[in-house]
């Protein structure tokens, strides 16, 4: 049986090929009668478009690199799923790559995806979020983008003008600071994640800075750091709990360590959030399913993927965008937190 081709539903639809390929790739209005008579033939044809073939004559795969550090984090799932639902809206498929935070796999991975000719990449995590990158991963990274359209979330390189999307994570930390405060609370320990990155130095500098403007100290005792895993924060709350004297509230740099240094505190005897209130960072879906429910900072996790592939849709299509997106954070208030009484 021969294999319907894009030229045979043309002549049969007698119209041109450039008319099917608009109707199959909804890049350009066609008559409703037309539309509906070359529908009714892909149907009746079971017609499938030969993907290579496509890419061959457009020069575009339908296919973009989506690079993240740790897919066993629910930050990240999240985030792809709001890239996921925005792209297959526009006929896009991924290579998602999952680099366990190496650096060397992070390469390995633009190098790949420059071979397969991807029509663009979504960079998550890793060196990006360094506080000190070194140049040649930077030039790596800037080299790929002058080849291939690139979009960053949450995370910058120096000395380049990328294209970035990011939730104002220093606002968010800023916000579950004045909350506590607001609360009553005065002594208020942080877990910070790794000093490295600096997701962690935008959220200290914050909390900082707030404390600072409530006229309270933050010794330095009352900032732990680790990294950004639930085993992180049951042995930072461990220490939080050893010492001479406890603090009213612990901020967490991340769910995933509020869980575990809420993990540490029941284990101990406390009571959440009577004895101590522990607020997260992200919004995660564990945060709403753990017992107490996560008081955090809400990342809108779906709207940066979201708007991370609306970004590198528009540099697809050579349209002009800002080189900057930002994501408003939101506080969410739930069980594990409570107003201090005297």
């Amino acid at each position: 049986m021969k294999q319907v081709t894009i030229y045979d539903i043309a002549s049969e639809a007698g119209v041109s090929v450039a008319t099917v390929s608009r109707v199959l790739n909804n890049t350009a209005p066609v008559k409703a009668s037309t539309r509906s008579k070359i529908m009714k033939l892909i149907k009746q044809h079971q017609f499938q478009p030969n993907a290579l073939a496509r890419s061959l004559l457009k020069k575009e795969t339908g296919t973009i690199g989506v690079i993240v550090p740790d897919i066993t984090n629910p930050f990240f799932p999240e985030v792809f799923s709001g890239i996921d639902h925005e792209a297959r809206g526009k006929g896009f498929t991924f290579f998602l790559c999952n680099t366990h935070g190496e650096y060397e796999r992070e390469s390995q991975y633009l190098h790949i995806l420059r071979e397969k000719q991807v029509d663009g990449i979504i960079f998550m995590g890793g060196r990006i979020n360094l506080t000190k990158c070194t140049p040649e991963l930077v030039e790596e990274v800037a080299e790929t983008a002058a080849r291939i359209p690139l979009v960053l979330v949450n995370g910058n390189l120096p000395g380049t003008e990328l294209h970035r999307v990011a939730t104002d994570e220093g606002k968010g930390a800023a916000m579950a600071t004045q909350y506590l405060i607001e609360q009553g609370h005065r002594d208020i320990a942080y877990i910070a994640g790794m000093s490295t990155t600096t997701t962690s130095a935008q959220k200290l500098r914050a909390f900082k800075r707030v404390m600072n403007q409530n006229n309270l100290d933050v010794p330095k005792e009352r900032v732990l750091y680790g990294d950004f895993t639930m085993e992180a924060g049951e042995r930072l709350m461990d220490e939080i709990l050893r010492a001479p004297e406890r603090p009213t509230a612990v901020l967490c740099v991340n769910d995933f360590t509020a869980v575990g240094a809420i993990k540490t505190a029941i284990k101990a005897g406390l009571s959440i959030p009577n004895d101590m209130t522990i607020v997260g960072f992200d919004d995660i879906p564990l945060a709403s399913s753990i017992f107490p429910e996560l008081t955090t900072v809400k990342q809108q996790m779906d709207q940066l993927g979201s708007q991370a592939f609306q970004v590198l849709h528009k540099l697809i299509m050579k349209e002009k965008v800002k080189r900057l997106t930002v994501i408003e954070p939101e506080l969410v208030v739930r069980e594990s937190s409570r107003e201090l009484t005297p």
